[in-house]
């Protein structure tokens, strides 16, 4: 057996990693950026404990993954739970859909922030509730594994063999009225009870919470920096992921601006179109405040032009239009948006603005909102973004 020492500290120097990945940010000697990065730091710090304690692929359980409390870009809409699992096994899910617009499971061979080649992570499988059976009481159960048992004829979902992880999106739409999934996941096969941990194995695991925080801003670092450096700010570009959400299309962004000025997007929407959304980012791919703040919109919440157009306005302070996207203090940082499952994928512009001048770039009929009905907007955003499940 390892023999402990005496300091625990002596277990968390990889912790430093992460605040070296200052250097891969836009301002690396900026102050305010290294409080921020160390900020991010712990919040994934504190979700590695979920990940590398919580449950194991013999006795699975469902734990909290990239929502706000805890790592780096969630999705506003999604709520995330993450269990371990293994392609040699077999697991049912079984519980209630709810209400929410998308249910999805997928499953994968290791999660970002878990392993130091990020290389090993694929082996995808991807299912949303419009693959399987769900009874009209919205009770319904899956059976996941790497081959359907011979006779099988409910839900049944594939697992690769090397699958290390299955993770869950609750994408709502309606954040006030609908209702979030309720699930277990259980393990099928004969499995020991659950041990007490090794000395030995607490130790390893400290030590992979603490390399946790810098493997994820080098992954995640290196998505955003990629979209400035092909494509500049203010510009977005399209971008198909491989492997997971097959079905979704993102257009990603870094925006800047100056105090007293605003961007405004403008796109068209997709004939088909069964979810879209779209959130702004700090410069360190985090998602920004999105309960008290307006910082994300989707196809239910936004408000479309009389022309039928999408636009929104990323501003200081409150423009006093529909769909303002409020930044939270920052002058520059990430957008991301979401087509999923639609029949096109249109390309949203930007257009850099004089705040004082921007109902020169609006259509003549642009609603005013009131200061009274944008307080009133998030009262309502505060309540229903509290009752979800985000950790």
């Amino acid at each position: 057996m390892t023999e402990i020492r005496p300091h625990i500290l002596d277990y968390l120097g990889d912790l430093e990693g992460a605040v070296a990945e200052l250097a891969n940010t836009w301002r690396p000697d900026d102050p305010a950026y290294r409080a921020d990065v160390y900020r991010q730091t712990m919040a994934s710090f504190s979700y590695s404990y979920f990940a590398f304690f919580h449950a194991d692929a013999e006795h699975p359980d469902w734990a909290p993954l990239w929502n706000p409390v805890f790592t780096l870009q969630p999705n506003p809409d999604d709520i995330y739970t993450y269990s371990p699992i293994r392609g040699d096994l077999r697991y049912r899910v079984s519980g209630n859909r709810g209400t929410v617009k998308i249910l999805s499971f997928t499953s994968q061979r290791h999660m970002s922030g878990m392993i130091d080649d990020i290389s090993m992570i694929g082996a995808h499988n991807e299912i949303d509730d419009s693959d399987f059976e769900v009874e009209a009481s919205g009770e319904f159960e899956i059976l996941f594994s790497a081959e359907r048992p011979h006779g099988h004829t409910g839900n049944w979902a594939k697992i690769d063999p090397e699958a290390t992880a299955i993770f869950t999106r609750f994408r709502s739409y309606d954040w006030e009225n609908e209702i979030d999934p309720v699930l277990s996941i259980e393990c099928l096969d004969p499995v020991p009870p659950k041990a007490r941990l090794t000395p030995d194995q607490i130790l390893a695991r400290i030590q992979e919470m603490a390399r946790f925080p810098a493997r994820k801003t080098r992954s995640y670092y290196r998505l955003q920096n990629g979209v400035k450096e092909r494509v500049g700010f203010n510009v977005f570009e399209p971008v198909q992921m491989k492997g997971a959400l097959a079905k979704q299309v993102y257009w990603p962004a870094c925006f800047r601006f100056e105090p007293g000025e605003a961007l405004i997007i403008e796109t068209e929407l997709p004939e088909r179109c069964p979810y879209w959304n779209i959130q702004l980012n700090d410069p360190y791919f985090n998602a920004l405040e999105y309960v008290y703040r307006l910082s994300s919109l989707n196809g239910h919440s936004a408000k479309l032009s009389s022309d039928g157009r999408f636009r929104a306005v990323i501003a200081l302070e409150d423009p006093g239009v529909p769909n303002w996207l409020d930044p939270a203090g920052y002058t520059e940082g990430g957008i991301y948006g979401r087509w999923f499952d639609c029949s096109s994928a249109p390309l949203p512009v930007l257009k850099r603005v004089k705040l004082a001048e921007l109902r020169d770039h609006l259509p003549p009929d642009t609603p005013v909102v009131t200061p009274e009905e944008r307080a009133e907007e998030l009262r309502r955003r505060v309540r229903a973004g509290q009752r979800r499940r985000r950790w």
